[in-house]
Parts: structure tokens; C-alpha cells; sequence
């Protein structure tokens, strides 16, 4: 894998996530502290350090899952005070580490159902104009047919329950369900983990397509050659504090990375 640098496309936009002076707190216990970063479209920030560093924390920070200090700003709006379910309508998606899905559902309906009211008519249209509503479920199965293809889960997983298909496939379909109808800035935690050859390639393909649709990247990932390869900039952390920002070829040749993370420079 090679390294990549910002695209100068985008390297004097305006930031579309920047989140300054994050710090999260559990009593006396310190998880983070005063991290600040920023992403623009089109881009995507790697977010590594060790076990315990304050990486989820962080996620939980931005996506306001938790009490915090700091400021988050997308697209130049202070969105510090709206909470998860509305940073989602702006378009701030995320996937958590662990897969979830509603398992009694099939692959596709799983996707339809994060689909919101793309999909769904509400009570009143149902009632109203029951055809309308028939024809907005078609066009969304339509969609989430295209959209699953798209994201690496083959038509022939979309009707199976999602604990049917491979492991390799539900790493796929959790990025698709966080994605949903469209995301201005995704969040990936550790979206590599698990995987492997032809699955690992097929991942690089979609955050690579993702960056060029001008989607927003984070990701949280512990695969270097991963994480070095597709990233125009990385957050260092560990202890809960930034140890570094910069790019990937910033951070390989920085001592305090090298001892604290990626091993002590010979």
C-alpha cells in the first residue's frame, strides 16, 4: 500500500467537521482531553493510538453520546448542543465498532429500515394516499438494492437474515446501514477489524469511492497499512490526549508516535 497526501482539490476548502478542545470526563477518570481535528470533504482523518488511548471516547464526543467539553462545528454551524438523533438529520452518520443489526429482519429490510422517511410515509399519507406510500416503499427497496450492491453486499445476501452471511459481508453492511441515504461525515470504528485479502482490497475500494462522492471521513482503525494508506491526515492519541496530527508520512517519522505507538525508533 502507498501513502496518500490531502488532495489539493480540497486542501483550502473550509472544514466540514472540525471539533476543538474535545474532553470527556467519567468522575476523576480522564478519557479525553483537549483533542482538537478537523475533515473536509472529499477527505478522510485516521484516528489510531493504543488500547485505552480515548479513540471511542472521542466518536462518543463528536456524536454528543456523551457528557463533553469542547465545540463541534460542521459546515461552519456550532452543532455542540443538538443531540445524536439530530446531528444524524445533518448528516452526521456513524458506525459503532461492534456489528448490530435487527436480525429478525432480512439484509435489505434492515437497510430500509435506516432508510427513515425516505421509505416510510407517515400514518396520515398511508391512510390518505395509500398508493403514494406503495410506490415511495418501491422506489426505497430500489434503492437499498442498489446501495447494497454498492457497498459490497451481493444481491444474493439480501433477503437472508444479516447473521446468515459471512463476517467479511456484515462489515459491508454496517457501513451501508450507518451511510443510509446519504452522509455529509461518516465515522468508522475500526472498520478493517476482522478482516482479510479480497475483503481488506474491497473495503479500500469503498472509502476510496466514498472520498471521491465528497463524503467526510473519520475512521478509528488499528490496521496500519490500512490506516497509512487511505488517510490524508491522522490523530495520534494516547492517554486520552493528542500525541500527534499531521500526515501519514508526518506521523511514521514522529519519535513520540514511534515510542508510544507504533514502537520505539531504532
Amino acid at each position: 500500500m502507498q501513502v496518500n497526501a490531502a488532495s489539493q482539490g480540497h486542501a483550502n476548502a473550509l472544514p466540514t467537521l472540525h471539533v476543538e478542545g474535545l474532553g470527556v470526563h467519567y468522575g476523576a477518570l480522564i478519557a479525553l482531553q483537549n483533542v482538537s481535528w478537523e475533515v473536509r470533504r472529499g477527505e478522510l482523518l485516521g484516528i489510531i493510538g493504543p488500547n485505552g488511548a480515548g479513540k471511542s471516547s472521542c466518536y462518543d464526543a463528536v456524536t454528543a453520546m456523551v457528557t463533553r467539553m469542547g465545540r463541534v462545528v460542521l459546515e461552519g454551524r456550532d452543532v455542540t448542543a443538538v443531540p445524536p438523533y439530530g446531528l444524524a438529520s445533518l448528516g452526521i452518520k456513524r458506525a459503532f465498532q461492534q456489528n448490530a443489526f435487527f436480525d429478525d429482519l432480512s439484509v435489505m429490510d434492515n437497510l430500509i429500515a435506516a432508510l427513515g422517511k425516505r421509505a416510510h410515509a407517515s400514518l396520515f399519507g398511508s391512510v390518505v394516499n395509500p398508493a403514494g406510500a406503495a410506490r415511495k416503499r418501491a422506489a426505497a427497496c430500489d434503492y437499498a438494492a442498489t446501495q447494497l450492491v454498492r457497498f459490497g453486499v451481493p444481491a444474493v445476501y439480501h433477503d437472508r437474515s444479516p447473521k446468515e452471511i459471512p463476517y467479511g459481508v456484515q462489515r459491508m453492511l454496517s457501513i451501508a446501514l450507518a451511510y443510509g441515504d446519504g452522509a455529509t461525515v461518516l465515522l468508522l470504528d475500526e472498520p478493517a477489524a476482522g478482516l482479510g485479502g479480497e475483503d481488506m482490497a474491497k473495503l479500500v475500494a469503498l472509502l476510496g469511492e466514498l472520498k471521491r462522492e465528497g463524503v467526510a471521513l473519520v475512521v478509528i482503525e488499528h490496521h496500519m497499512d490500512l490506516i497509512m494508506a487511505v488517510a490524508d491526515r491522522i490523530c495520534v492519541l494516547d492517554l486520552g490526549r493528542q500525541l500527534a496530527y499531521g500526515t501519514p508520512i508526518e506521523i511514521q517519522q514522529d519519535a513520540r508516535v514511534l515510542e508510544a505507538y507504533l514502537g520505539k525508533p531504532q
